[in-house]
Parts: structure tokens; sequence; C-alpha cells
């Protein structure tokens, strides 16, 4: 490309309350030396023109096929329900363009693969939005691990809350696909997801895991309407596993919001220190962070403050300014051949380990071989006995 900004078209944008709105549309344009917002499409031309003009986009197009054949959009942004990622991103891979897609990519690993493959014969950069692995606690903390603050890694736990999943929903409209297990939209999928993507940057790959996932809520409250509606995703996720460098891993998410506020407990424990990352929620992907440590002899947990540079000239919100960190890697990603942003191929590595801790819930079995290119979604894991490890 011969631009010095890369055009974008936003697929789904509901100003005021989506996804779009909260987090694109401000880091995109945090980002006006890279990046030119085109256009919007919705489900419909008048939707479309609405947004539009409440978020002063100078541009309604009448569908996504408009969208993607237009020459001045390079890079598609999918934000919409993750039942529909699959023919939008097609559709936009099929054009010839690269695409920002949000997490989770597909509906299940398969069609996650399928993205994946189709991408790369066409030549175009499919980036996905797993952007916990970039926020600025989650880089401090990797790096602090690697320089040995903790030394070597013994073991790490992590229990969180998952926000959704509690029991009642606020808008009808906007969540009620969540509770619903066939959508590939639940606690598993999505904080979860988020996190386990970040955790792998930081301590590395799962080599196996055993799960139970669980829906002890069956029903969930919708505020707006009044409707009580049926609740099949679960809202119980507990996994114990091994990572390929044999660190134990306990993690336990809980549907709904913590009563104080404190809804993430991550702890990295070592031989020679700990860490500690807390949080509001275990959504990592869009709260802010804290660490704390303790090493050696100390005796009560100090404050690791992340250094200014991992936070200036980003904005100070945590969503849009994570989200904006993925787009600037694409952007260095486009211009100089580089592989910064996480890929879709980096996705369906995620999806992978989310396919083994669901079969391993299913089974009642300990699964290996996460990590192996071979543990597609037409692929066995490899189940294991219960007994000593050899």
């Amino acid at each position: 490309m011969t631009r010095q900004r890369f055009g974008v078209g936003i697929v789904g944008l509901q100003p005021g309350r989506s996804w779009a709105a909260r987090a694109h549309i401000p880091a995109l344009r945090a980002l006006s030396e890279s990046f030119e917002i085109v256009g919007v499409a919705n489900t419909s031309l008048a939707s479309a023109e609405k947004a539009a003009a409440e978020t002063g986009l100078p541009r309604a197009f009448a569908d996504v096929a408009e969208l993607v054949a237009a020459p001045e959009i390079d890079i598609v942004a999918v934000t919409v329900k993750v039942p529909h990622h699959l023919k939008i991103v097609k559709t936009a891979i099929d054009a010839g363009k690269h695409v920002y897609c949000e997490w989770p990519l597909g509906n299940g690993l398969a069609e996650a693969e399928e993205l994946a493959t189709l991408a790369r014969a066409k030549g175009v950069l499919g980036v996905v939005g797993t952007q916990a692995r970039v926020a600025p606690e989650i880089e401090h903390l990797k790096q602090l691990v690697a320089d040995g603050f903790v030394g070597e890694v013994l073991s790490t736990t992590l229990v969180a809350r998952g926000g959704g999943w509690g029991g009642s929903i606020a808008e009808k409209k906007v969540s009620a696909y969540l509770l619903d297990r066939a959508n590939g939209a639940t606690m598993l999928t999505i904080p979860v997801g988020h996190t386990l993507a970040a955790l792998r940057d930081v301590l590395g790959e799962i080599a196996e895991v055993s799960a139970v996932l669980a829906t002890r809520r069956t029903s969930a409250l919708a505020v707006d309407t009044g409707e009580t509606l049926p609740m099949t995703a679960p809202d119980q996720v507990l996994v114990s596993g091994v990572m390929a460098n044999g660190v134990p891993l306990s993690i336990h998410y809980r549907g709904g919001a913590a009563r104080d506020g404190d809804g993430l407990f991550w702890e990295i424990n070592g031989t020679e220190g700990d860490i500690r990352v807390s949080g509001p929620s275990g959504h990592t992907q869009m709260v802010p962070l804290s660490l704390k440590g303790a090493r050696g002899k100390e005796q009560a947990f100090r404050p690791l403050e992340v250094p200014a540079s991992y936070r200036s000239g980003w904005p100070e919100d945590a969503v849009p300014a994570n989200v904006a960190r993925i787009y600037a890697r694409m952007a260095r990603d486009l211009r100089e051949g580089t592989r910064t942003a996480p890929t879709f191929e980096d996705a369906v590595a995620v999806h992978r380990v989310i396919v083994a801790i669901d079969t391993a819930a299913e089974s009642g079995m300990k699964l290996r071989g996460i990590a192996s290119p071979s543990a597609s979604a037409g692929a066995k894991l490899a189940p294991m006995e219960d007994g000593p490890r050899g």
C-alpha cells in the first residue's frame, strides 16, 4: 500500500453502547496518523446512516458487500456478535481486505481454522482482538517474569469473576445471546479466552488440562424487559493443568460481578518471589490491572509500578487504549512486514485450548497435546489416565 494512512470500514456500530463505539472509534481516532475511518455497515442502510451521523463518520454503506468493495477501505473491522464472524470475515478476505476481527475469531475451533486458512491463502493480514496481551500491565508482567523477579516459576493460580453470566443481564437485545452456549460467546470463550491469551504470553504454552464446566444458574433475568431467560452457558469454569515447561496451573472463573469490586486474583509463585495481578473483573482485556510483588525475605507485597513508557501516548481508558495498541501493531505489521499483532493463527491456538477444556469437562479425562498443530477441530486430543506422572 502506498497511502500513509489505512482506510478502515467498521461492521457493526451502535452509538453509545456497542463495542465498536466504546473501543474501536476512540482507538482509531487516537491513531489518526495511521488510520482513517471510512464508514460503517450495519444490518440496514438506515441503521448505518444513523450510526454514521451520530459518530461523525463520512459514509454509510448499504451492506457488508458494498463496504468491502470500496477501494478506499484497506481494513475491515468486524465487531458484530460471534455467530456472524465467519460470513463477514470470509466476505472481507475474499475481497482482498485485511481484517481486524473481535475475539472469539469464530464460533468454535473449526471456524477459526477455516478463517486462518483463508487469510493465509489470500495473503491478507488477519488480526484478532485479544487485546489483554498488549495491556501495559501484562507486558510489564511478562518482562518481570522473563527478568527473573520470581526466579523459576513453580505454579500459577487465577481466580476471577466473569462479569456476566451472573443471573441477570441489563438488556435482552444486547446480551441474551451470551446465555446460549451454542452461540460461542460464553464466559469460557470471552473473558477466560482473553485471559488465556495473555497467560500464554507470560508463561508459555499449556500442555495438558482437566476441567469442570458447570451451569449452576439455569436462567437469567433481563432487567429491561423483566423476562426470565434460559441459560445454557456455564457460569463456573474450573481448569487444572500443566504448562509445557512443567508449571502447574489452576483457574476458576465464576459468573457475575465481584461484591467489592475485586474480581481478579492471579498469582505467579516462584523460587525467588511472587507476583499478584488484581483487577475489578476477570475481563483482563478491558479493565485496569495492578501488580504487586514480593521476593527474597520480604514479608509484604509491594506495588510494582508499570513504567510510564508503557502508557505514554495512549488513551487513559483501558478499553480504547488496549484496542489502540493492537491497531498500532497492525499498522506496523502492514508497513514493515513484521508479526507483532495477534493473528488468526494465534486465535486458533487459543481456540484449541478452549476445545481441550470443553472436551476434558465433557469426558472427565485429562487431555494433553493441546499445543500441537495437529490438535485441530478434526483431530482428537490425547486422553490421559489419572495417576502418577512418570
